[in-house]
């Protein structure tokens, strides 16, 4: 590691008009160049989606900009809530389409509740869960745990075993690939393109669904940090509920972080962590900056390389036995 490259305040500092204009601009001329007239996006009511529905509303204007909010049975309320508030207010077009029946019909719920029942067998439609991570922190192995709750308030939680562990996520990934086969349905009708909102953090550790919300034709904010998202949700003016969120999943019918899930720190912690790491901090420094040891800072480390590694897949385009032109 560079021991010369310190960590400051103002490492993901981000001139938010300029990065606006460009964006903006680079959206004009990438969705041109694909041949569409406009954009889809799919808006969650995060601070992902809302942005970039803003930044497409700034480059495209609400004539060439459509916006989709597709809640399902375990979404939040306030998730399609949100997702009017910041339609209106960058004022797009949009319509509200339920893809619960289509994922009922489809053994979504069944197939993760099944799974469910394995490791808690009195589980059923009138209990609420979540999948949280047990963190690797000081060299541990992560694992999984399911966590329940009974219809009388009780919370139970278990570790998951791999075999369930992989129903449950994979009868949940239904979700962000019904809703882009949605998306895509609207940009073939109108010939627009699709957006994919995920921000560097999420990019860079393979935090999406492959052929979910992975796919897109553009992904204008894949660059920034989710701390610089935050910065642009501020400056382009979004509802203030959006700006000051948490990052949740929004996946699961209890309430899940994407902390508890998936990264090892809260985002702006995690931000810094995949900062330093790709300006080759010294762990000890990362450490003293989030209030860590060394050795915490350089399990990090190895966090960040291990998803990198492992969600290598994630990011492939279909292999072929030899090149075509």
């Amino acid at each position: 590691m560079n021991a010369d490259t310190k960590i400051n305040s103002d490492i993901l500092a981000l001139d938010c008009e300029a990065e606006t204009q460009r964006i903006a601009a680079w959206m004009v001329e990438t969705v041109k160049r694909l041949g569409r007239r406009g954009v889809i996006i799919a808006i969650s009511g995060g601070v992902d989606s809302a942005v970039c529905a803003a930044l497409a509303a700034r480059a495209f204007g609400r004539q060439r900009t459509f916006g989709l909010l597709l809640p399902e049975t375990d979404s939040s309320s306030n998730s399609t809530r949100l997702g009017r508030q910041v339609a209106e207010t960058v004022g797009i077009d949009f319509v509200v389409e339920n893809i619960a029946p289509t994922l009922e019909a489809i053994g979504c719920y069944k197939r993760r509740d099944d799974a469910m029942r394995a490791i808690f067998p009195k589980y059923d439609v009138n209990w609420k869960s979540k999948i949280i991570i047990a963190s690797g922190m000081g060299g541990k192995l992560h694992y999984f745990k399911l966590v329940v709750q009974s219809p009388s308030g009780e919370i139970m939680e278990q570790r998951l075993p791999p075999k369930e562990y992989l129903e449950i996520v994979g009868a949940t990934n239904f979700k962000q690939r019904i809703r882009k086969t949605l998306e895509y349905f609207h940009a073939d009708r109108l010939n627009y393109a699709v957006i994919g909102t995920p921000n560097r953090l999420e990019y860079d550790q393979g935090f999406f669904v492959k052929n979910g919300d992975g796919s897109a034709d553009i992904k204008p904010i894949a660059h920034l940090y989710k701390t610089q998202v935050y910065a642009l949700a501020n400056h382009l003016k979004l509802p203030e509920e959006v700006c000051n969120a948490k990052p949740t999943t929004d996946t699961y019918s209890m309430s899940q972080g994407q902390d508890e899930f998936y990264f090892s720190l809260p985002y702006e912690k995690m931000d810094v962590a995949l900062w330093a790491y790709n300006h080759k901090v010294d762990a000890a420094d990362l450490g003293r900056r989030l209030g860590l040891s060394a050795d915490e800072a350089q399990a990090i480390y190895a966090d960040i390389e291990a998803k990198r590694r492992t969600t290598a897949y994630l990011h492939e385009r279909p292999l072929l036995v030899e090149e075509i032109f």
